[in-house]
């Protein structure tokens, strides 16, 4: 019968060991990851060539200094007032369904396409060519949103007034 195992002896690696290995698994990587390390140094190369690296090594040097520069321009008034109205506009874009917004921007920019036509014709439209044009459809529908917005515009305006109030 076999004798009992009572000892287990673990071989450890030296650190030449630990560093050869080391250095094998980068250039497994490197190799598995070929296209992708040339894609990288490729980018690095463009980047130093138009001096991103300096730039941006010499920011982080002065990184304080930067940082107060940043600060003053932020506390302007007149940042403050972009950035509100930043804000505001998220806001306002976010309320609207995406069907009404395509919409209305298909509408704005098929309207400024054909003002910019009539401008570059330059030709004026007598009053009864234009009082004709008001039967038309399109000129009604557009009317009728602008009357629309109009009166949405005001009705705002009017809640406005009395919250101040």
């Amino acid at each position: 019968m076999a004798k009992a195992i009572r000892q287990i002896s673990r071989q450890a690696p030296n650190e030449t060991e630990e560093r050869a290995q080391a250095l094998e698994e980068i250039m497994q990587a490197l190799a598995d990851n070929k296209e992708a390390v040339l894609s990288m140094i490729e980018m690095a190369k463009e980047l130093h060539e138009v001096k991103v690296f300096e730039t941006a090594g010499s920011l982080l040097k002065q990184r304080n200094e930067v940082g107060v520069i940043a600060m003053q321009q932020v506390n302007q008034p007149a940042v403050h007032n972009v950035i509100k109205s930043g804000f505001g506009l998220f806001k306002f874009l976010g309320g609207l369904q995406p069907a009404q917004l395509e919409t209305l921007m298909n509408g704005v920019t098929l309207g400024l396409k054909r003002m910019s036509q009539t401008g570059e014709k330059g030709k004026k439209q007598s009053i009864w060519k234009m009082r004709i044009r008001l039967r038309s459809p399109a000129i009604r529908a557009a009317m009728t949103t602008m009357v629309d917005f109009m009166e949405g515009m005001g009705e705002a305006f009017l809640r406005s007034r009395e919250k101040r109030e």
